[in-house]
């Protein structure tokens, strides 16, 4: 999991822009698609300046923005925008949890993307930062990245009705988007708790208790990530009754209102997972533990059957002159048959009390 220098993103103050995120070395870049029912039109790589001319606020318009490390490009676009400090603070750090900000001509949304990280058991985070004002839907990505793919293709087919609706609506399909990521990492995570369940009947390698309590810290992150988005969704449902920003459609809510249904039960689902790796550490544990019971029962009967016959070597390591066995021509092997016997006899005995 891609550790986050929380305190370096406290320290920011919000008139200090700073990207805090490890995609530094990403070119920044514009997107932008135009669109109503029967037009769409596209533009690449443009200037700030050349917005005035692209957007036609008669239309509904997208505007894809990747990589954040060009903060002067950043404060442009915040300058077009009217997007104060406080906002473009919150694109740049992503050490900011999610959050939703309303005003009278705006809405703010910003997410942690979350997907599983290759081959290894990390989580790999990408912050997302919405803005939708006078009806333009702009979307702050830390670098070009797949997640949006197959909204662009269903705005350039006609498929569905993202065509027919506005920016909220295609708001809401992001957001969407973002959180089938969630489920994909939840399945993920399942899946290796699924195998380290089996490895914990298999083996008691101490790793595994380590790749246990990995999978605990990603749980909890995910835990963590979600427990805000599942807030500022509320927070969208409200927005119908709170008179402050009135540019969503009404038939939208129930839209956001299915979205917070999900993060309920990704909650859920995450609570079920961390059970399951509550039960593969407990039973690791039990494992270990009767694994050491079986190794101390078996040294017990071993030091059991060994205490008759160390007394018999005792007393015939005796230096007394007038040991009676001692002058006997067969004492040596009927001192070590008794012995024999006695060892059979204790092993029979134990083995009847069903003792090993």
């Amino acid at each position: 999991m891609r550790k986050i220098k929380y305190k370096k993103g406290r320290k920011l103050q919000p008139y200090n822009l700073e990207y805090t995120g490890i995609h530094k070395n990403k070119e920044s870049e514009m997107q932008l698609f135009v669109y109503d029912n029967l037009d769409l039109i596209e533009y690449e790589d443009f200037k700030v300046s050349d917005l005035d001319k692209f957007i036609n606020v008669q239309k509904t318009n997208w505007i894809n923005i990747h990589g954040l490390n060009n903060v002067e490009w950043l404060k442009s676009i915040g300058d077009y925008f009217k997007i104060d400090n406080f906002m473009l603070a919150d694109i740049l750090n992503t050490t900011r949890r999610t959050k939703l900000a309303e005003s009278q001509d705006s809405l703010f949304f910003n997410i942690k993307s979350l997907l599983p990280a290759g081959n290894s058991d990390n989580i790999s985070v990408e912050q997302i930062s919405f803005l939708i004002k006078d009806g333009i839907l702009v979307s702050f990505q830390e670098k070009r990245s797949d997640f949006f793919t197959h909204i662009r293709e269903r705005i350039r087919t006609h498929s569905g009705i993202v065509r027919t609706k506005k920016a909220d609506y295609l708001l809401y399909i992001l957001l969407d988007a973002i959180m089938e990521n969630f489920y994909i990492t939840i399945e993920n995570e399942e899946d290796k708790v699924e195998e380290l369940i089996n490895l914990t009947k298999e083996s008691a390698d101490p790793l595994i208790l380590e790749r246990i309590e990995k999978h605990r810290d990603n749980f909890n992150f995910l835990k963590r990530s979600i427990i805000p988005l599942r807030d500022s969704l509320y927070d969208i449902k409200s927005i119908k009754d709170d008179n402050v920003f009135n540019a969503m459609e009404a038939d939208n809510f129930s839209f956001f209102t299915r979205l917070h249904q999900k993060s309920l039960e990704l909650l859920e689902q995450i609570e079920s997972d961390m059970g399951s790796l509550e039960s593969a550490s407990n039973f690791f544990f039990s494992a270990q533990t009767h694994k050491m019971n079986e190794i101390m029962k078996t040294l017990t009967i071993v030091s059991a059957i060994f205490i008759p016959l160390t007394f018999i070597v005792g007393v015939y390591g005796m230096n007394f002159e007038y040991m009676p066995e001692l002058k006997r021509h067969y004492g040596y092997q009927t001192v070590m048959g008794a012995m024999f016997l006695i060892v059979i006899g204790m092993i029979i005995y134990f083995k009847k009390r069903r003792w090993f």
